[in-house]
């Protein structure tokens, strides 16, 4: 499994972003696939995760009613539509994947840079 992220930006507070993981390799199944953040000076958070096979979603506290996970089965893409962004999401935000029989992410993505100005 390979994965690309894409669509970060520069946004003002209270926009919407969308980012795109590209996926490839032979098969997801019993994949999960997160997305997490790093602000500056901070380490590396769980954003939240969508379960291939299924599409069941779970999202951190901080992101919840906000942001919104989602996945194309047939493109093999999933993606994280930010809504009303504020100034603390700005990070690099990187798509990960791990096997349900893992514990934690094993493979990732390069990041995208999101920066919400104020």
């Amino acid at each position: 499994v390979q994965l690309q992220a894409s669509g970060g930006g520069l946004v003002q507070a209270g926009g919407s972003l969308r980012l795109s993981c590209a996926a490839s390799g032979p098969y997801f199944t019993g994949y999960f696939l997160g997305w997490f953040r790093q602000r500056p000076g901070k380490e590396r958070d769980f954003v939240g995760a969508i379960r291939w096979s299924v599409g069941t979603t779970s999202y951190a506290d901080p992101v919840k009613g906000r942001f919104t996970i989602s996945r194309d089965y047939a493109r093999r893409m999933v993606y994280l539509q930010m809504n009303s962004l504020q100034p603390e999401d700005t990070a690099v935000y990187y798509c990960a994947a791990r096997h349900h029989s893992q514990s934690s992410y094993s493979i990732w993505g390069q990041g995208t840079l999101v920066t919400v100005s104020s």
